[in-house]
């Protein structure tokens, strides 16, 4: 991926000669490095369909047999979760940023988040965005950070209108338990025990050392001067935090929705219109359960989640992998070149 910098790339003296390895070389490598990564991403994917589809024969019968009709809705779900967390930015940093730039900027942050865990890379590209549009670094940290902990109860709230929706219907009640029992297994529950078991009595002791010095204080002392700082303001915006909060939830529950057109795209799952709660269930439970393991995007253990979830609903493993893998193309693997097209966006 190109780098992201400010400023333009330097431009080789007019009228003399350039070499390979100089500097106006570097854009045309970088062109090449990214409709490399392109092609990667397009080889990946066409072996992922074989995979999950089983012989060429039988991916194009599977291929055929798709209700493409859900296509256009569902490219247009996947639009709205980049545009709706576009707006979540705007709100978290109580600026009037443009829309339609920042709606970019969350394409380049999901294409750094492919290959970062816990979301390090959208961290990294939206605290860069926020600097480049004017912010001191504290403050775009302070929205960074508002949008990270805002996820958890947006999601969590959205899981309760889920089942306030459903109006207690056992059903959703007894796929979402399955469900739970089953996405708790693919959680690696005894490797976790172990490294807390290890890595937090050594970190304790470090922390306990480390206060020793005189420096390490002042720098705590001024971060938790910064952070209560950073409180009072938000406790000042009110407006902007519910903003933040209300897009955060929305963005989640277009993806909800996503999955759940996905599912109905593939006829083997026999799942119907009725059965829309129950996938937005099993897709708040999936979701949190893949990024509970630090993979780059939760790849892997998100598919592994979101099968198990079907599962619980009564779906057979092979329509359950199939409309997964509908699902994630087009959410997760999809923006990824444009992302990549439009990291220019920073530079500027």
């Amino acid at each position: 991926m190109e780098t992201i910098t400010a400023g333009a790339d330097p431009a080789a003296p007019a009228g003399l000669p350039t070499n390979s390895g100089g500097p106006a070389a570097t854009p045309a490598r970088a062109r090449r490095g990214r409709w490399a990564v392109l092609w990667a991403l397009a080889v990946a994917l066409a072996a992922a369909v074989a995979l999950t589809t089983g012989a060429p024969g039988a991916a194009v019968s599977t291929l055929t047999r798709t209700r493409w009709t859900y296509l256009p809705p569902l490219v247009l779900l996947s639009v709205l979760h980049f545009v709706l967390s576009a707006v979540a930015l705007r709100g978290a940093a109580g600026r009037p940023l443009p829309l339609f730039e920042t709606t970019l900027a969350q394409f380049t942050a999901a294409a750094a988040n492919r290959v970062t865990p816990s979301g390090l890379g959208a961290v990294a590209v939206n605290t860069r965005y926020l600097v480049c549009r004017g912010l001191p670094l504290s403050r775009a940290a302070l929205a960074v950070t508002l949008l990270q902990l805002t996820g958890l109860p947006a999601d969590l709230t959205l899981m309760a209108a889920v089942f306030g929706a459903s109006g207690g219907d056992d059903r959703v009640l007894d796929a979402l338990g399955r469900h739970v029992a089953r996405a708790a297994g693919l959680v690696p529950a005894v490797p976790l025990l172990v490294a807390a078991g290890l890595l937090l009595p050594a970190a304790l002791l470090y922390g306990l050392h480390a206060l020793r010095s005189p420096t390490t204080r002042r720098a705590v002392r001024s971060a938790a001067d910064r952070a209560a700082a950073g409180l009072a303001e938000l406790r000042r915006r009110p407006r902007d935090v519910a903003v933040a909060f209300a897009a955060s939830a929305s963005t989640t529950l277009a993806l909800g929705l996503a999955f759940a057109l996905s599912v109905l795209a593939v006829p083997d799952t026999g799942a119907g219109p009725g059965d829309v709660l129950a996938l937005l269930a099993a897709y708040l439970v999936g979701a949190t359960a893949g990024a509970a393991v630090p993979a780059p995007g939760g790849v892997g253990s998100t598919e592994a989640a979101l099968v198990a979830g079907l599962a619980a609903l009564g779906v057979a493993t092979a329509p359950a992998l199939h409309a997964v893998l509908v699902f994630r193309a087009i959410t997760f693997w999809a923006p990824v070149p444009i992302g990549l097209l439009t990291c220019r966006t920073l530079r500027r």
